[in-house]
């Protein structure tokens, strides 16, 4: 048998089975070629970021330090990188801000560089409410088209509280970039399943975290689920992929924290805002859980169901709608929530990788998850948090209004058909080219233009809040919105040249509410802890220029929870169980505080008792801070400057003081660094007493300036020990109204 034979009559070799079909990978369709954007476009934009420039930008330095706090700490990170890293309150390294640090690097660098002045501090977070209003285009702007992006944009821009952060120091501005570059790091990750893109949202997220703690994590189930929902590839990969971007997040917060941790108590600052000298306690407690439950030991106390906290309000549905709050985020909040509404209700049945559904579930995640957690927080909540919710109220009104729009046009144009390199994606449910739309196109006609009519009723009822600021406007907003809603129900019928000036007529009156609130915030300067957008609502405290917003309260105003009992009043009226009974905001009462240290917490003999009152409206008395220095700073009078800098460079300290807002401001008067006793509101147990008599005896600590602290919800009691001990044990004296000891003189009182 020959060769050939013998193969052919070989018995047949059975084929291994063939392996299982792998798993179907939704893919978007094929791009179409990409078109360029219109020509106006550009232009357009260029024009977006320069206004918000101008407005972010425009007589900055009139709000001074702003937030002296966070001012003092960049000053002292400018002058040694040991308080860089760790955040600290003083060159001296004696306690932390009680944040994590990274907006602080970006201020301390600018003043390395540019030396302290209001502006070195304040442009760096200008700039950054530029760059966030161009991430927020350049997102939204690939899923739903250039316009989509515009007004996203603009709607941001010229929200109050966005105008009010980005002009101001506060951690908050930082952190809205970072959310919204994660956010578009989430959406290039959807278009292609990019393991890189999703978790560069991860690490993005993370230094959110190191900029404002737990509060950067409320966007994380949402970016998750919509990458798990909406990417094109199988489930096994999304979700390893989605693993990657928590280590991603892990790594980018969790490197600092470690570092914190494993370093030595006796080779790092204390931690501002602890009780236990640790950064994990600072996240999950006073900075983290405690936010929502209103267990925050150390506290100056919370929000209440159905009542209010004195810097909280009060919680509930309505809380991002009431007095407070309202005039700061929500004048297109409706709007969002019926447009976000509609946009899925329009999505209908789509395919899972969708990218209009995706997109509105993305921002409107992120603005119902972080909403509703604001709304209901018992914790410590101000009204200039609800910043967080600005970019998710743009972008969900950008995208709805154009998808409506196109809806009611009939036009079957593909999401992002304007984007280069994008898949595009029919219309489910669009009318055939060239007829008028069916009954959807009705439909999302009638919202649109309910949507606009709503925005003009609310607005007209925000500006009723501050019915003697700009009277006309009010009528303007609410006329013009009802006339553009009307219009939109006929454009159909319109001339087609006449569409255009209705849609610029109709975002024009959407708009000028909060762009009138937001010119005002510009035009205001801010200092203080708790600052607040636009002028002064009936009921409310007004704009911010002071501790409390504006320092304008009405005369006898209650608030729940303050020491001396459950109906504590400021200012006008009598603080119950004040010693003495003297009266808060009267000319030459000593205001003081039950439970205090040395029994004081307002200046003695301050005209107007409060800053912000009858003398020294400008909300920066004669030196006093607001709430004894709580929560604004002590501008020093030339005497007590000169005092102050006696010797300093023989002392760590120049001086020491109860709490980090008091110290903040003779630090920054005198350029060295001031001991802050027991931080923010001077309940933390830095330094103890002991600590604080072995840096007396060392000779570390020239001056013990008195006043300052509010001890309201438990903490340490070492800051009224320490003033006990140094009120007994070394002489006083008194320059321009501030009592001080000088602790080198070794003499007993």
């Amino acid at each position: 048998m020959d060769k050939t034979e013998s193969l052919l009559t070989a018995p047949a070799v059975t084929a291994p089975p063939a392996p299982p079909a792998p798993e179907p990978v939704p893919v978007a369709a094929e791009p179409r070629p990409p078109r360029p954007d219109p020509g106006w476009t550009r232009p357009a934009l260029a024009v977006l970021l320069l206004a918000t420039g101008v407005l972010y930008l425009w007589g900055l330095g009139a709000s001074g330090w702003a937030n002296s706090f966070y001012s003092a700490a960049a000053q002292a990170g400018a002058e040694s990188w040991k308080a860089f890293f760790y955040g600290s309150s003083d060159a001296a390294n004696s306690i932390t801000v009680d944040k994590t640090p990274a907006s602080l690097w970006l201020m301390a660098l600018s003043v390395r560089i540019f030396g302290l002045s209001s502006w070195s501090i304040l442009v760096p977070q200008a700039l950054l409410g530029v760059a966030t209003v161009g991430a927020l285009y350049a997102t939204v702007r690939r899923w739903y088209g250039p316009v989509a992006g515009l007004l996203a944009g603009a709607v941001l821009a010229l929200t109050p509280v966005a105008t009010l952060m980005f002009r101001f120091n506060n951690p908050d501005a930082l952190l809205v970039l970072l959310l919204v570059l994660a956010g578009y790091a989430t959406v290039r990750a959807v278009e292609t399943a990019g393991t890189r893109w999703i978790v560069l949202a991860g690490a993005l997220v993370g230094l959110g975290f190191l900029t404002k703690m737990l509060q950067a994590f409320l966007v994380v189930p949402v970016f998750a689920g919509v990458y798990l929902l909406a990417a094109p590839t199988g489930l096994g990969r999304r979700i390893r992929q989605l693993l990657l971007a928590g280590l991603g997040l892990v790594v980018a917060a969790g490197s600092w924290v470690a570092v914190v941790e494993l370093v030595p108590t006796s080779a790092r600052p204390y931690i501002g805002g602890s009780q236990g000298n640790s950064i994990l306690e600072l996240t999950l407690g006073y900075n983290g859980l405690g936010r929502i439950t209103g267990n925050e030991e150390g506290s100056v106390g919370g929000g209440r169901a159905g009542g209010g906290g004195p810097f909280s309000g009060q919680t509930g549905w309505l809380r991002m709608f009431d007095t407070e709050v309202g005039g700061q985020i929500s004048w297109l909040l409706p709007a969002a929530l019926i447009l976000l509404v509609a946009g899925l209700a329009l999505a209908g049945r789509a395919p899972r990788t969708d990218r209009r559904r995706a997109g509105l579930l993305l921002w409107g995640g992120w603005l119902l998850v972080t909403g509703l957690i604001f709304s209901f927080m018992s914790g410590i909540f101000h009204a200039y948090y609800t910043v967080a919710l600005a970019p998710a109220v743009g972008a969900v009104v950008g995208a709805g209004a154009v998808l409506l729009w196109r809806e009611r046009d009939a036009t079957p144009g593909p999401v992002g058909a304007h984007e280069p390199g994008v898949p595009t994606e029919p219309v489910p449910g669009a009318a055939t080219p060239g007829t008028r739309a069916g009954r959807r196109g009705l439909l999302a006609t009638v919202t649109l233009a309910a949507a606009l009519a709503v925005t003009a009723c609310w607005s007209w009822r925000l500006l009723g809040r501050s019915p003697d600021w700009y009277p006309w406007l009010r009528t303007v907003v609410l006329v013009g919105g009802l006339a553009a809603a009307v219009l939109v129900v006929l454009a159909g019928r319109l001339p087609r040249r006449v569409v255009p000036v209705v849609l610029v007529l109709g975002a024009a009156t959407a708009l000028a509410g909060p762009a009138g609130y937001a010119l005002q915030t510009a035009a205001t300067p801010h200092t203080g802890s708790i600052p607040s957008a636009g002028p002064a609502v009936q009921g409310g405290f007004g704009p911010g220029r002071g501790g409390f917003p504006g320092a304008r309260m009405p005369a006898g105003a209650q608030f729940p929870g303050f020491p001396g009992g459950p109906n504590g009043q400021l200012p006008g009226g009598q603080l119950p169980g004040a010693p003495g009974g003297n009266q808060i905001g009267q000319n030459g009462g000593t205001g003081q505080f039950p439970g205090l240290p040395g029994g004081t917490g307002l200046p003695t003999g301050v005209p107007g008792g409060l800053p912000g009152q009858a003398a020294g409206g400008d909300g920066r008395a004669q030196g006093g801070g607001a709430m004894g220095g709580l929560l604004d700073s002590r501008a020093p009078s030339a005497e007590l400057k000169a005092l102050l800098e006696r010797d300093a460079e023989d002392y760590t300290w120049v001086a020491a003081t109860i709490g980090s807002n008091n110290a903040s401001g003779y630090q920054l008067a005198t350029g060295r660094p001031v001991m802050a006793i027991g931080g923010f509101n001077g309940s933390d147990p830095s330094p103890t007493l002991a600590q604080f008599q072995a840096y007396v005896a060392d000779g570390r600590i020239h001056w013990f300036v008195g006043g300052g602290g509010f001890r309201a919800n438990g903490g340490s009691s070492a800051a009224q020990e320490i003033a006990a001990w140094v009120a007994e044990t070394f002489e006083s004296q008194t320059v321009d109204g501030v009592t001080v000891h000088d602790l080198s003189s070794g003499q007993e009182g």
